[in-house]
């Protein structure tokens, strides 16, 4: 009997320790933020495997979607709904680029960059708009120097 009352003692702490280490993050889609216009605001999340992005349509007319060739391999690409908060599991490392497609072309691009990235070659590569492109690249190297 204490056997078992010791056992499940030890499993709910397990379960206990694992639910607190997954975090929610959340990113808002802005027409104006502190960079600019047509923002998404952190554009730049460094999360955990198992954390969760929840991006948050403060202003109207932006979608959240996942960019070609800026994903980890096994994550299926995906696309909200314009106006609707959208949360983004990410269960695997690497990084992963996003856009809001209707304002995609004036730069309003995120990077989350999960654990220990082995896409970063490849998303890096990935061809994008200038304005993003240009966004991008300042994105990775911040991303590359974060921990």
């Amino acid at each position: 009997m204490k056997m078992t009352k010791y056992l499940c003692a030890a499993m709910f702490g397990i379960l206990a320790v694992s639910t607190v280490q997954a975090a929610e993050i959340e990113v808002q889609m802005l027409n104006r933020g502190e960079k600019g216009m047509m923002v998404f605001e952190p554009d730049l999340v460094v999360a955990q495997k198992g954390d969760t992005v929840r991006f948050i349509p403060t202003d109207k007319g932006h979608n959240v979607q996942s960019i070609k060739n800026m994903l980890p391999e096994g994550v299926s690409k995906f696309k909200s709904a314009f106006n609707e908060e959208f949360v983004l599991q990410l269960d695997e490392d690497g990084f992963y680029g996003v856009k809001c497609s209707p304002h995609y072309p004036m730069g309003m691009v995120a990077l989350i960059k999960v654990g220990d990235p082995n896409n970063g070659e490849k998303a890096q590569g990935a061809k994008n708009p200038p304005k993003a492109r240009k966004l991008f690249k300042q994105l990775f190297d911040q991303a590359n120097k974060a921990q």
